[in-house]
């Protein structure tokens, strides 16, 4: 069975605790995983560590051999549409033998208009 991790990217802040949300996510999706996906990561796009390529590397010196990457973004703006899409193409270049999918962004889910109302209505 390939070994999937999850890598979930957010823009990063200078406010340590903003990426520590970020963080405080990826450990709970991590504990609702599935047996398909072996770990969930985080990176930054900037102003917080790890980076893009750190996070990828990271999924990679733990085992990965595929990474689902997930951009934590609302909008499809700059970021989501080339900055992201730049760093992954740039970092499978560098490994062509570890498959990388990235996922539409947060934002784009259908299920984000029923967990808003869940949390209004709560």
């Amino acid at each position: 069975m390939t070994q999937k991790h999850l890598l979930l990217i957010a823009h990063g802040s200078r406010r340590q605790a903003s990426n520590d949300e970020v963080r405080q996510l990826a450990g709970r999706v991590g504990q609702l995983r599935g047996a398909d996906i072996a770990a969930v990561e985080v990176a930054f796009l900037e102003l917080a560590e790890p980076s893009i390529p750190e996070g990828l590397a990271r999924c990679v010196a733990q085992g990965a051999q595929e990474i689902v990457v997930f951009p934590c973004f609302l909008a499809a703006g700059t970021h989501v549409v080339s900055d992201i899409p730049e760093a992954i193409e740039a970092f499978r270049a560098q490994h062509p033998e570890v498959r990388i999918r990235l996922t539409d962004h947060l934002g784009a889910s259908a299920a984000l208009p029923k967990a808003i109302l869940e949390v209004a209505t709560a």
